[in-house]
């Protein structure tokens, strides 16, 4: 699964093995150039995570395929170019979810002088020999969204949502409103997905904290394809056993969408614990018939992800622990704070921001 990305300067590939430093960077928040552009080394000493100069630094956005997940990638990306002063920031996907379909568009990007990478890989177990071939081009590659399978991570750093903690957040949530007992369905992606199998395990850690009292009615995998998918599957699930469930948690959107939409209309009592914030959850939950959702932070991934790739990429600054993975966070969003949420959220932006300044990265 080569990538046939174009060859750069041979110094270039030195990106990725600069040493890192034992200080940690002065952020500020800035997004003015500040000087000349700073050694590659990172050494001892007050470093600045101010990006000097960001011009030359072109960012790919690269989701693995068309989902309403990414579309704040957008507009975040477009922000951190006036920002950081970037050479550009663009938004791509394939219209399929494909690895080599990815591979071959990444490639392209690549051709065209784009020279560093915020991707969210189709394939978790292949997607490190697609970050190793971007590297080994001395390209600044980050994981956005989603970190690739098993303990190993071939880009300088992953910025995702730990799924397995917002899994079990919506399952509490879930069994919370269920008063603490009764039957608990999970609705999710697809199976093989690593992602999903760390879901599986947040919403069982929660269901065992019960001592009992929950049982795991069922856990409906493979439903994430689209809306039209999911919808069948919630209502075919109702059909089926909908007066058995006391509770439903989806951790997956097309599910979440589906499922608020099939107990609006069913009149089903069932508890619904969503995710993310499309308008129909978030009318279901003003509603009451949605009773939480949990939100991730996209625009955070793209904002942080951009900047710091940046950095990485004019050799401002190295990666202290390369391959890193930062949780980029996730927060239960009720009718108590429908209004507020995307404050908490901003702010854990704003902290992502100073940890990679402080802890992640180390700057010259």
């Amino acid at each position: 699964m080569r990538l046939r990305t174009r060859s750069l300067l041979p110094g270039v590939v030195a990106v990725a093995l600069l040493a890192t430093g034992s200080t940690a960077c002065t952020l500020k928040n800035s997004g003015e150039p500040s000087g000349g552009q700073a050694p590659a080394s990172a050494r001892a000493g007050g470093g600045s995570a101010v990006l000097a100069d960001g011009s030359a630094t072109k960012v790919a956005l690269v989701p693995g395929g068309a989902h309403p997940y990414f579309q704040p990638w957008k507009t975040a990306g477009a922000q951190a170019k006036k920002t950081y002063r970037l050479g550009d920031v663009r938004f791509d996907e394939t219209a399929e979810w494909d690895q080599q379909k990815q591979n071959n568009l990444l490639s392209t990007l690549a051709a065209r002088g784009y020279n560093a990478f915020g991707v969210f890989g189709v394939s978790p177990t292949d997607i490190n020999t697609t970050f190793a071939d971007l590297k080994s081009q001395g390209l600044a590659v980050a994981s956005l969204g989603s970190c690739p399978a098993g303990k190993k991570n071939e880009a300088d750093f992953c910025l995702s949502t730990d799924v397995e903690l917002a899994a079990y957040k919506a399952a509490k949530a879930a069994i919370d409103a269920m008063g603490g007992k009764g039957r608990l369905v999970h609705l999710t992606g697809n199976n093989v997905d690593a992602n999903t199998q760390l879901r599986i395990k947040g919403v069982a850690r929660a269901v065992q904290e019960s001592g009992g009292e929950v049982r795991l009615l069922q856990t409906v995998t493979d439903i994430d394809k689209d809306l039209q998918t999911a919808q069948k599957a919630v209502s075919d699930l109702l059909t089926a056993k909908g007066k058995q469930i006391q509770g439903i948690v989806s951790t997956a959107y097309n599910p979440a969408v589906a499922a608020a939409d099939a107990v609006r209309s069913s009149g089903s009592r069932a508890k619904v614990v969503a995710i993310d914030d499309d308008a129909k959850i978030l009318s279901s939950i003003r509603e009451g018939t949605v009773t939480a959702t949990v939100v991730q932070n996209p625009v955070g991934q793209a904002e942080i992800g951009a900047w710091a790739l940046a950095l990485l990429q004019t050799r401002q600054c190295a990666m202290r622990s390369p391959g890193q993975s930062v949780d980029s966070g996730s927060f239960v969003v009720t009718k108590e704070n429908l209004t507020t949420y995307d404050r908490a959220r901003k702010a854990k932006t704003a902290q992502l921001k100073k940890r990679f300044a402080d802890d992640v990265l180390a700057c010259g």
